[in-house]
């Protein structure tokens, strides 16, 4: 077994290493924040976290100015690239203190060049290998052990010594035998980037659905999407085609915002990423009219059950719930925000009466009877104590 480094213990670092001490691995993690766990050993600095580790992961952020999250619009602001600094000046740092011997991992993701243009002459005294992960929030440490793929970049793309030692390590981590893609630094963080880019579109797409149900009528949009869903030829595979809100989280609207950047540097004379961006802000504008005007017609306040970016989790980065109500102030009205995990939660929502934007039916709750249910989803039943609507179905 081997003994592992891990620099940057927070979302992403610590279920991560979790995961692999249940392999029997020995994890020592350090994080600029102070943490406490039970299983990873704690280290003081970096120098302490590499002494002496066979493989040394950085997890640490590379965020954009708040204001790229995606729970606000973005179409309108100049395109920027992801801010790299926290991940060099941990790398130079490692790097003092590392061999050849080591080998050194990064998995934060970054724009394609990146690593080549930016990481690698900063690495001098031990190896390295770029190791974006496929994550979400509140899955990651099963998503760690049971990755669709697992992507390492080498230097030329090969199967290096590097390369090798690496997919080992995991072989004794995976629990669900994945495959291994090998390409170069570039390729790699062209997957990472391009694969949310993918769900981004999807959603887009089949939200796109949504909006011309509820503009044609007589139309039921589930109807049309489990058509397309099932079309397995030519459209790939059913997942993110059910429409309802957009796409949300610390990962793909940002990750669509910095692809613009790298179009407009790569002068590619076009931007799909900002048609994604526009679509899904125009999308979340559609509802959030919707939804005032059924409070201009039956009253009461406006509800947001659920903030969060997707059900069970307390993060509303990237919150699509919050960019719908960002539209929702533009027209003058105020919201409510009922959830458990990412908000004050009332002393009863029985209570509560009005307009109620079901952004997460999964966290249903019992309002008054006067209240009128927008389910997005479409999932919750129709009920005579409230007046419910499945948005995107006009039949």
């Amino acid at each position: 077994m081997s003994t592992i480094g891990f620099i940057g213990v927070g979302k992403l670092g610590e279920p991560c290493a979790t995961e692999i001490i249940k392999k029997g691995h020995t994890v020592k993690g350090y994080d600029i924040a102070s943490f406490d766990s039970e299983h990873i050993e704690v280290a003081e600095t970096i120098k302490d976290c590499v002494k002496d580790s066979d493989i040394v992961f950085v997890a640490v952020p590379t965020p954009h100015h708040p204001d790229y999250d995606g729970r606000r619009p973005t179409s309108h602001l100049e395109p920027k690239d992801f801010d790299y600094s926290i991940v060099i000046d941990v790398l130079k740092e490692a790097n003092k203190h590392m061999n050849k011997k080591q080998l050194l991992v990064l998995i934060s993701t970054v724009l394609p060049g990146t690593t080549r243009r930016e990481f690698v002459p900063l690495v001098t005294n031990t190896r390295f290998v770029y190791n974006p992960y496929l994550i979400a929030m509140g899955t990651v440490g099963w998503d760690m052990v049971n990755p669709e793929m697992i992507m390492i970049g080498t230097d030329d793309g090969s199967e290096t010594g590097d390369a090798k030692q690496l997919r080992e390590f995991y072989d004794s981590v995976m629990e669900n035998n994945p495959r291994y893609v090998i390409g170069t630094y570039d390729e790699c963080e062209c997957i990472k980037v391009f694969y949310n880019t993918f769900i981004s579109t999807k959603l887009s797409l089949v939200n796109m659905m949504q909006d011309v149900a509820q503009k044609q009528g007589n139309i039921n949009v589930d109807v049309v999407t489990d058509a397309l869903s099932k079309s397995t030829m030519r459209i790939m595979s059913d997942r993110y085609m059910t429409a309802g809100m957009g796409d949300g989280g610390s990962c793909h609207p940002r990750d669509n915002i910095a692809l613009r950047y790298m179009a407009k540097e790569l002068n590619l004379e076009y931007d799909i990423f900002d048609s994604i961006m526009t679509a899904r802000e125009v999308q979340a504008k559609n509802l959030a009219k919707y939804v005032v005007e059924m409070k201009n017609a039956y009253g009461g306040s406006i509800i947001l059950n659920g903030i969060s970016y997707k059900p069970g989790v307390g993060y509303v980065d990237g919150s699509y719930a919050l960019l719908v109500d960002h539209y929702i102030k533009e027209l003058g009205e105020t919201s409510i925000y009922i959830d458990p995990l990412a908000s004050e939660m009332p002393s009863s929502s029985a209570s509560i009466g009005g307009i109620v934007l079901m952004c997460h039916p999964e966290m249903y709750l019992d309002y008054s009877t006067d209240s009128v249910i927008i389910d997005p989803w479409r999932q919750v039943e129709k009920n005579p104590k409230y007046l419910v609507i499945h948005y995107g179905n006009t039949r």
